[in-house]
């Protein structure tokens, strides 16, 4: 959908982009300048495969401690981190219970390991979040790995620590199944406090901790994320893979990273309040939506509100059987010009994914498109 929004504009069409999860800030100033101090410092030769040291020492001091530097490897964005660690521990057959809605890339890389995915569905009823007993039933001998994110994308839930221990409760009865925890949106949250997995002891030795720094320091080109193990043959394994892939990432970005990780965290928390405010806005002006439903999110930038019900005039109005939120989209592009993304991609097709990591202007503008192609059904 970003890719058809900007194609449109170049068509002269006036699309206001509702679609990627990117931050619309600037990289904090001192973030350029250490970049730019890195280039004068003539970085530009091959890193270690794990990372620089300072960025490790950088992270676990970020981490309070809860992992050593050589517990870190540090790669090419979260995402690469996310591919890596799924591919070391998933084989043939191996089961991951993932609950969805979810990132659209979690069941493909899964899939690209041959491994199966195996999905919970949650419900607005839940905020959107799995609960113990779902977990318990979705996990067998063939399990090899959970795939927790909170905050969560494309809900923006987030697991409060009784919930959590609740599930760590189950996971404990599983000591031979990974958990890969996906906090990449930590630091975006609007609750009191965001709870990490690496807070629980009893669950550290099975611990796949993924993090980065494009979303809370709005760095999403410079291509850094991380993952954390006590694992020792895990992380080796990972290396190995990341040094005949990528060998390292980019010695430029860590140096630029290690700053973010350093300097003192003013630029995030002004960061958060601005999404928050937004949050705020785009949540008042959905609610105005006839026939619209929508859970209030509690971290990362994104709401995912139902629109199913416009679905039989959807189909009405496009003279097909049936309609979803892939047709939805389609209808919001061509109709009112407005690119957000299907919830079936995210495994959820009664909603679509609105991104509100952009100005307030525009996300009103949105809205406002959209409620009135809805009101044409």
């Amino acid at each position: 959908m970003a890719a058809r929004c900007q194609e449109m504009r170049k068509q002269g069409v006036d699309v206001v982009s509702m679609t990627l999860g990117e931050p619309d800030f600037a990289a904090p100033d001192h973030v350029k300048a250490a970049a730019k101090q890195a280039v004068e410092d003539n970085f530009s030769h091959y890193g270690p495969v794990p990372g620089f040291l300072s960025l490790r020492e950088a992270i676990a001091s970020h981490l309070n401690g809860r992992y050593a530097p050589n517990e870190i490897m540090v790669s090419t964005g979260a995402k690469q981190a996310i591919y890596n660690a799924i591919m070391v521990t998933i084989n043939k057959g191996d089961e991951v219970v993932i609950p969805t809605p979810c990132w659209v890339s979690y069941m493909e890389i899964v899939k690209l390991a041959e491994g199966i995915p195996v999905t919970v569905a949650t419900n607005a009823a839940t905020n959107w979040k799995v609960t113990a007993e779902q977990l318990r039933k979705a996990m067998n001998e063939r399990t090899r790995m959970v795939m927790l994110c909170s905050p969560n994308n494309p809900t923006g839930s987030v697991y409060s620590r009784a919930e959590l221990e609740e599930i760590v409760a189950v996971l404990e009865q599983y000591p031979e199944v990974y958990i890969l925890s996906d906090e990449i949106y930590q630091h975006i949250h609007y609750t009191p406090e965001v709870v990490s997995l690496a807070e629980f002891d009893s669950i550290r030795n099975q611990l796949i901790l993924i993090n980065g720094i494009s979303k809370a320091y709005a760095m999403t080109g410079y291509r850094i994320g991380w993952m954390a193990t006590k694992s020792r043959e895990l992380w080796q394994a990972y290396n190995r893979l990341q040094g005949q892939s990528t060998t390292c990432a980019c010695t430029v970005a860590q140096k630029a990273a290690e700053a973010a990780y350093l300097a003192p965290q003013d630029c995030v928390e002004q960061m958060r309040l601005a999404f928050q405010k937004r949050r705020d806005l785009i949540m008042e002006l959905v609610r105005e939506l006839p026939e619209v439903s929508c859970t209030m999110p509690e971290g990362a930038f994104y709401v995912f509100p139902d629109v199913s019900a416009y679905f039989p005039r959807l189909a009405k109005h496009l003279g097909s059987v049936s309609a979803a939120s892939r047709e939805m989209t389609e209808y919001l592009l061509n109709e009112a010009h407005v690119a957000c993304v299907a919830g079936e991609d995210f495994g959820e097709d009664k909603c679509i994914r609105l991104s509100y990591a952009t100005d307030e202007a525009t996300i009103r503008e949105a809205i406002k498109r959209i409620k009135n192609a809805l009101l044409q059904l």
